[in-house]
């Protein structure tokens, strides 16, 4: 089973960005994390980010291919892309959207998010920890035939 980890835009500022909101850890931690996680779980992972709309999509569309489950924090893409929620749409994996913070505890316009509706589900609030659950359930999504 492999999984792709995408994380969007200002998610290469983990570390820096909000620390009181999102901690201290960096991306290249989360992303060490996650694949220490991953080799516990038996499956293999790929992480993915960028701050570039486009090139997220693409990402997306390669993953047809070769992934069979995808977590994506998009950042504030979610609140504004319709572009990336019709690529989820159009490959057809089981995707589980993630958020580090609670954003229905957020600004009122980080409560609505374009991706939900094509995801299996939604994890938020449980900083670096949202991660795991989300690869989680994806994998126990798979393993069980929910596809």
């Amino acid at each position: 089973m492999k999984i792709l980890i995408i994380n969007g835009v200002n998610m290469n500022m983990l570390g820096l960005r909000e620390p009181e909101k999102y901690g201290s850890m960096t991306l290249k931690d989360l992303e060490k994390d996650l694949y220490a996680y991953s080799f516990e779980l038996g499956i293999d992972i790929e992480t993915f980010q960028s701050n570039f709309e486009g090139e997220i999509v693409e990402k997306i569309h390669e993953a047809k291919e070769s992934f069979d489950g995808i977590v994506i924090n998009a950042g504030a893409y979610t609140h504004t892309s319709i572009a990336i929620r019709d690529a989820i749409s159009a490959v057809n994996i089981p995707t589980v959207e993630v958020h580090m913070t609670n954003i229905y505890k957020r600004e009122e316009f980080r409560h609505h998010s374009y991706l939900s509706s094509v995801c299996i589900g939604q994890i938020a609030g449980f900083g670096v920890n949202s991660y795991k659950l989300g690869v989680k359930a994806v994998v126990d999504y798979l393993s069980n035939d929910n596809k």
